[in-house]
């Protein structure tokens, strides 16, 4: 089977690589979407993230959609398309049995350098995953299915958040995470959205995603000062940048014992503590997601959720480095994703 497979930064190879067998309680998966994460591009483009490196070949991937092959003993069908967590905790370890899966000591997560040797990830052509992963996606496009994974992650922070009927929320950073953050939001009864981020293209797909007002921080560096008057005016912040300067500016708008929710994985930040202790704020990192997978894919099923306009790009697997090309370019792309077959 052909793999996507990152060597160093800006060496990405199609390879071949050998098929896996099943197990007991696995099945084998026609691999339909790959769709690129923010995560893929750091390894593509800078050869990893913080402290996280590439140490050696890693196939890419993580937020993918499949047609059941060889269903084994699973009670899937031959032909089944299925939306694929890549998710894999023990089970086993104290996170694990605390129900905090995410944190979980031994996980297994598609495409990951964190540990070593790496977690090979799921673009490739043929894919053996636990029955437990997949998730039945009739009714969704591949492409849908496959955005599960990225919806997951803001569900999970919404979660983190907790109550959000009525509440006023500010989006900083309107890439696929921020976009769906404002989905989730909205879909847990936020009363009011407001996006930020620098291009234009990204803050349309905002709007149409629901942000009820979108500034263009390049060209209106002011504007969220407004919302700092009277100690501030939002209530949950989620912060999609991971740079300093956005966090800063989010907390200077939240009111006192808003909510702060770190979605931006750009590395350490300093923080403004003065105003976190003055404002009595609070800061809530979000972290992967495990249960709100299945979630996700029902609120799509259910036509509660949307998530077609954000995918913006679709290329063949021959053509895999161009879909890491565009979605790195945030003035036309918002989700790229790749076709590995029909």
């Amino acid at each position: 089977m052909r793999a996507i497979v990152i060597h160093a930064a800006r060496d990405l190879r199609i390879e071949d690589r050998p098929d896996e067998v099943p197990g007991p309680g696995q099945l084998r998966l026609r691999l339909a979407v790959g769709g690129v994460c923010g995560s893929d591009l750091h390894y593509y483009n800078h050869g990893g993230f913080g402290a996280i490196r590439l140490r050696e070949p890693m196939i890419l991937g993580h937020e993918v959609s499949a047609w059941v092959e060889d269903p084994g003993d699973s009670g899937f069908r031959v032909g089944q398309l299925v939306a694929v967590s890549p998710s894999r905790p023990c089970g086993q370890c104290r996170f694990c049995r605390e129900g905090l899966a995410n944190q979980c000591l031994n996980m297994r997560f598609y495409g990951s350098a964190m540990p070593f040797p790496h977690i090979q990830g799921a673009f490739r052509e043929s894919l053996v995953a636990d029955a437990a992963q997949c998730v039945d996606a009739t009714g969704l496009t591949a492409g849908e299915a496959a955005m599960a994974e990225p919806l997951a992650v803001t569900l999970h922070a919404t979660g983190r958040a907790g109550g959000m009927l009525g509440k006023r929320v500010l989006v900083t950073g309107c890439g696929p995470i921020g976009v769906l953050s404002i989905l989730a939001a909205r879909r847990a009864g936020a009363a009011e959205i407001v996006a930020t981020d620098l291009s234009d293209f990204t803050l349309s797909l905002a709007r149409i995603a629901g942000a009820d007002r979108v500034i263009n921080s390049a060209r209106e560096p002011e504007a969220l000062s407004a919302y700092g008057a009277e100690k501030g005016h939002f209530d949950v912040l989620y912060e999609c940048t991971g740079v300093a300067a956005a966090l800063a500016g989010g907390i200077a708008a939240l009111r006192p014992r808003g909510v702060i929710l770190q979605l931006g994985l750009g590395g350490d930040m300093s923080l403004p503590m003065m105003a976190i202790t003055a404002k009595e704020l609070e800061l809530r990192g979000s972290f992967r997601f495990h249960a709100e997978f299945a979630l996700g894919v029902e609120l799509m099923q259910k036509g509660l959720v949307d998530v077609k306009p954000l995918i913006t790009h679709t290329v063949a697997l021959d053509e895999a480095e161009a879909a890491f090309r565009l979605a790195s370019d945030r003035s036309q792309a918002m989700k790229a994703q790749i076709v590995f077959g029909s």
